[in-house]
């Protein structure tokens, strides 16, 4: 495994708001309660399965488990444990209890329907590049890249469905067009597929690190060094379903970092990400003692996240470059700070 480590290292385009073209007893009330639950149960299709538990299983967490022989994602079996759809010899399981060889497993869900793109307009979402093949946006804190199981909030695509843009179609219908993502809390740029031919090649330029992502992010305390590489695996968190963390046999992850201002509490950095997977910069600084501030999920101090008025970690997609995949000519586009992380860093600052 890499180490977490930060070891040493050397050290536009005007955008556009995106625009859309006699009471009962209690004895009573429980039998009542008890038929709607049947009911309702009766209504629902659910899927099940029923199995010893593999040799090779032993000694494994439930969930893990589940999410492995099953194809789960490691929240969806979190949620189907948490929902009592987990039984191991006829008792229901926590989703940390342990197995045994040979322990009878039956999992009990609800098939997950495909999400789909709502439209729906963002109003602070804006267009900073628009062409045939690709268009650039400044996304908005509160966000999300796509829809998702479990997320009703805006998302990217529903913003572009309701300004009437067509996007590829390759790949799943409910992430048509996209080729990176942002956490619905982080803001900044993103490009996202109109043609199929920028669809491919986004993707493999991604894929093959040739893209130019710059992030600006304030971390608690002072890096040391002050500029630096930090070059450690990230996978799914081991007690956490919805974390990720460095850990032994995750997927390689690289972050080059530079530090812009040095403050009383924390430092103002310029982030280089080599890699792109989920929450990168985050876990990566976490895994320094450096959380992004306002970050609570990766330990951010409530009281400093509290004191700047944030409620979401302090990180911006700055700057995104990129080879045009219809010219070939190299282009970069550029965002500003949001007014809720430029108002922290002016507190900051003056403190």
């Amino acid at each position: 495994m890499g180490s977490t480590r930060a070891r040493r290292r050397p050290s536009p385009h005007r955008s556009r708001p995106l625009r859309a073209s006699s009471r009962a007893t209690a004895p009573e009330q429980q039998e009542s309660f008890d038929h709607y639950q049947h009911e309702k149960r009766s209504a629902t299709v659910t899927e099940s399965r029923s199995f010893p538990v593999p040799e090779g299983r032993a000694g494994e967490r439930v969930d893990v488990a589940l999410a492995t022989l099953l194809g789960f994602s490691r929240s969806q079996a979190a949620e189907i444990i948490e929902a009592g759809g987990a039984l191991v010899d006829g008792r229901i399981a926590a989703k940390s209890d342990r197995l045994a060889a040979g322990a009878w497993l039956e999992v009990t869900w609800e098939p997950r329907r495909a999400p789909v793109v709502e439209p729906r307009e963002v109003a602070d979402l804006r267009i900073v590049h628009d062409d045939d093949d690709l268009v650039v946006i400044d996304k908005p804190v509160g966000v999300a890249a796509h829809p998702s199981v479990g997320w009703t909030g805006p998302t990217v695509l529903g913003a572009l469905a309701a300004g009437g843009y067509t996007l590829a179609s390759s790949g799943p219908a409910e992430r048509a067009g996209i080729v990176h993502r942002l956490d619905a809390g982080t803001s900044g740029l993103m490009v996202v597929a109109k043609s199929e031919r920028a669809y491919r090649e986004l993707k493999r330029a991604f894929h093959d690190r040739e893209v130019d992502k710059v992030y600006h992010a304030v971390v608690q305390g002072h890096p040391d060094p002050l500029s630096g590489t930090i070059d450690a695996p990230i996978g799914r968190h081991p007690s956490s379903a919805w974390k990720f963390a460095v850990v032994a046999g995750g997927k390689p992850s690289i972050t080059h970092y530079d530090t812009l201002e040095a403050f009383r509490a924390a430092s103002l950095l310029e982030v280089h990400l080599e890699t792109g997977r989920t929450h990168q910069i985050r876990v990566h600084m976490a895994a320094q003692r450096h959380p992004c501030v306002g970050d609570a999920m990766y330990g951010a101090d409530p009281v400093l996240s509290e004191r700047l008025g944030l409620s979401r970690q302090w990180l911006h997609a700055m700057q995104l470059g990129f080879e045009h995949p219809g010219s070939g000519e190299a282009v970069s586009y550029r965002s500003q700070y949001p007014l809720d992380l430029q108002r922290a860093l002016d507190a900051l600052r003056e403190s």
